[in-house]
């Protein structure tokens, strides 16, 4: 058994922005009694509050999970009771007004304005900024027929690359596009991980839904790490079900 399993979030633990299932939730828990446990994720601290820390069972070992937001540019631990931040690479002004513009231009000129949104397109949290298509709030269904083959962010990509010398331009969840300092990905956050959680990298598990070329999962197994894709959350259920059993 591997001393750290790490997982990606919406699409391997949940859908896109939705709470753990009860089952997913239960079958964590379990894991944490046995391992530790990171969560990586472009998605911001309090996305991983709604999702992830509230639907944990009581008696959780908390103390044992690394909580990595938007994209392992930041790392969350538990405590003295309460969930403390332990580092944030955050942007400069500089470069957040500089990623700004060039994210409403690329956008205009791509005509990416829907009719409707469900929150903001863009969303600055503060180590990462994101462009979500149809909104931070849109519906799940709403969301997996937009960009079901990935073209429409894969133009936007290219649009903001030829902008943006220096960062990195990553597609991440069904609709969104994960802006970082460069360098910045999971691979990154792997890094930081065998940094803060004193673990060799070969201890260390991976399991994602975006583990192909391209996909937001896809530098974890590059760098090495022994990585599992999943096909969704119902799968990773089964999976850990698995490793907890063969443990006991």
């Amino acid at each position: 058994m591997k001393q750290l399993v790490a997982f990606d979030l919406d699409g391997t633990l949940a859908e896109s922005k939705q709470p753990l299932e009860q089952a997913m939730a239960a079958r964590l828990k379990a894991l944490l009694d046995i391992a530790m446990v990171a969560i990586i994720s472009g998605g911001d601290w309090k996305q991983f509050e709604v999702q992830v820390i509230s639907r944990l069972p009581p008696e959780t070992n908390l103390a044992r999970l690394f909580i990595l937001p938007t994209t392992g540019a930041k790392l969350y631990r538990f405590a003295d009771g309460g969930w403390r931040q332990i580092y944030a690479d955050s942007f400069t002004a500089a470069e957040r007004a500089q990623i700004l513009a060039a994210l409403e231009r690329a956008v205009a000129d791509a005509g990416l304005r829907p009719e409707r949104l469900w929150g903001p397109q863009i969303e600055d949290r503060g180590t990462q900024i994101t462009f979500s298509a149809l909104g931070q709030a849109a519906p799940v269904d709403a969301k997996k027929a937009w960009d079901p083959d990935q073209a429409k962010r894969s133009a936007l990509q290219r649009r903001l690359a030829d902008q943006l010398r220096g960062f990195s331009i990553k597609i991440g969840g069904t609709t969104s596009i994960d802006i970082t300092r460069e360098g910045v990905d999971k691979a990154y956050a792997i890094d930081r991980l065998v940094e803060h959680a004193a673990v060799p990298r070969a201890a260390i598990l991976f399991f994602g839904d975006a583990i192909y070329p391209g996909g937001n999962d896809d530098p974890v197994r590059a760098a090495g790490i022994d990585s599992v894709r999943v096909r969704d959350p119902a799968e990773t259920v089964a999976i850990i079900e698995a490793l907890v059993a063969w443990n006991r």
